[in-house]
C-alpha cells in the first residue's frame, strides 16, 4: 500500500505527520498524543518508515495511508482485542482504522495500555 505522500524524506515523527493533509495530520495527532498520554515514557523513533513507540522493545507502531490508519500493536496486541477488531480489517499484527471514520479511541487505549503492560513484564 503506498502512503498518500509526495515527500518521503523525514526523521523524526513530527516530519512525518507534517507529510499528510490536514484531516489526515489531524488523526495521527490524536492517535500521538493518545498514545503519549497513556504511556509517556515511550521513545518516539522512526522505523520501517512508521512512527515508532519503544518501552522494553517494540511498542507499537503507526502509519497514514490514502483511505486508512494503519496500527501496528504486534501480533500479541490483535489477538487480545480480536473480538473488538471484528468491525475492522485485520490482520496478524495490524488493524486498519478508516480515515473517514472517528478513531475508536476507547479501544484503542485499550490496546496501548495492554502493549505497555506486556513490554513492562519484559523487565520483570
Amino acid at each position: 500500500m503506498e502512503k498518500s505522500t509526495s515527500k518521503t524524506e523525514f526523521h523524526n515523527v513530527d516530519e512525518y505527520i507534517a507529510m499528510f493533509p490536514e484531516n489526515i495530520q489531524d488523526k495521527l495527532k490524536e492517535l500521538r498524543e493518545l498514545i503519549r498520554e497513556i504511556a509517556p515514557e515511550t521513545e518516539e523513533i522512526i522505523s520501517y518508515k512508521m512512527p515508532t513507540f519503544r518501552l522494553n522493545g517494540i511498542l507499537l507502531h503507526f502509519a497514514a495511508y490514502k483511505n486508512h490508519i494503519g496500527f501496528y500493536p504486534t501480533p500479541s496486541g490483535i489477538a487480545e482485542f480480536k473480538d473488538e477488531l471484528s468491525s475492522y480489517k485485520h490482520a496478524k499484527g495490524s488493524v486498519q482504522f478508516p480515515i473517514d471514520e472517528p478513531l475508536p479511541i476507547n479501544l484503542i487505549r485499550k490496546m496501548v495500555a495492554f502493549r505497555v503492560k506486556e513490554n513492562n513484564a519484559k523487565t520483570n
